[in-house]
C-alpha cells in the first residue's frame, strides 16, 4: 500500500467513534427540514420537539427528507452524502443513502430492508421479511409466528411507542400481536 493511501484511509477515519450521540457514533449531524435545526441524529430531533411544552409543536423527522448533513470533523453544510465533500473523512462507516443513516457502530449489524423501506439493525442473515405482516422479524420466527397484517405498524399497548421503527427489541406474542 503507498504512503498516500495509508494517508488516505487515516483521513477517512480520523475521529471514527469519537463523535455523534447517545444513538449513533458518527461524524455528521443532520439539518432537520422540518424546524431547521441541527441535531446530532432523528431520534435527538425526535426527543427534543416532542418535549417542548406546546403540543401543537410536537413533531417527528421524516428520515428520508434530510437532505442536509454538517461533517463533525471540519464543520461544513453539504448534501448528504457519505464521504465529506470538504475534508474527506468518512462521516459514517455504515452510510445508507435512502434513510440518510450514518453509524460508525457496525457491530450492531445495521442493513437497509428495501420491503421495511428503513434500517435495521442485528444482522441481515438473522432476519427476514415477512410480507403478510408488513416487517422483519428474526429468523427463528419464519413458518414459526401467527402473521396479523401490518401487525409492526401500530404503538405498543405497554409504553406507546411505534413500533415499526423502534430501536427497542420487539416481542411477538403467541397471537401474533406485538409489544
Amino acid at each position: 500500500m503507498s504512503a498516500d493511501s495509508v494517508i488516505a484511509l487515516q483521513k477517512q477515519d480520523f475521529g471514527k467513534l469519537e463523535h455523534g450521540c447517545d444513538h449513533y457514533k458518527r461524524r455528521c449531524k443532520i439539518l432537520a427540514p422540518c424546524c431547521n435545526k441541527i441535531f446530532p441524529c432523528r431520534h435527538c430531533h425526535n426527543e427534543t420537539s416532542n418535549s417542548l411544552s406546546n403540543p401543537k409543536d410536537h413533531h417527528d423527522l421524516v428520515r428520508q427528507d434530510v437532505k442536509q448533513v454538517i461533517c463533525s470533523i471540519c464543520n461544513t453544510q453539504q448534501e448528504v452524502a457519505e464521504v465529506c465533500a470538504h475534508c474527506g473523512v468518512t462521516m459514517g462507516e455504515y452510510f445508507c443513502n435512502i434513510c440518510k443513516f450514518y453509524d460508525d457502530d457496525t457491530s450492531k449489524g445495521q442493513f437497509h430492508c428495501n420491503d421495511c423501506g428503513i434500517c435495521r439493525v442485528g444482522g441481515r442473515d438473522n432476519f427476514f421479511h415477512c410480507e403478510k405482516c408488513g416487517s422483519c422479524y428474526m429468523v427463528d420466527l419464519r413458518d414459526n409466528h401467527h402473521c396479523v397484517e401490518n401487525s409492526m405498524k401500530a404503538h405498543c399497548p405497554i409504553c406507546y411507542e411505534y413500533l415499526f421503527d423502534s430501536v427497542k427489541s420487539i416481542r411477538i406474542m403467541e397471537c401474533g400481536h406485538t409489544t
